[in-house]
């Protein structure tokens, strides 16, 4: 069997559009990648994540952003310290160096870095022009 390379990407709905793509790119670096009637998508490196206008707010689970270092989790952690909930620190158990805060509508929010090495992840490009 021949796989595909395929790409995925999360939608949350939510009530404050505007307001909550200035945040993501003010406030957390994201850039857009597109932009529809009612929804955005945001991305950050291979992190794609789509909000769409509605008449309630998603705000279950969990975003989390990973850097390559903890010196960069720690250079968030001073533009976020504000609306983080913790310190960085590090968690032995996962072995990841991360800090926690929300977002204007209460999502978590984790950043984070790997303490150990990773298997090089593998992003083909797959929208290419035809």
């Amino acid at each position: 069997m021949r796989w595909t390379t395929v790409a995925g990407l999360f939608f949350f709905k939510t009530r404050m559009l505007d307001e909550i793509v200035r945040f993501y790119l003010d406030r957390t670096g994201m850039e857009i990648w597109l932009r529809q009637k009612d929804c955005v998508i945001l991305s950050h490196g291979n992190l794609l994540i789509g909000f769409c206008q509605r008449d309630a707010s998603e705000t279950e689970g969990m975003i989390t952003f990973f850097y390559p270092s903890k010196e960069e989790v720690d250079r968030v952690f001073a533009r976020l310290r504000d609306i983080a909930n913790t310190e960085p620190n590090e968690n032995q158990q996962y072995q990841i160096y991360q800090f926690f805060a929300v977002d204007p509508e209460g999502r978590a929010l984790e950043f984070q870095a790997f303490l150990h090495p990773l298997q090089a992840l593998r992003v083909e490009p797959f929208l290419q022009k035809r």
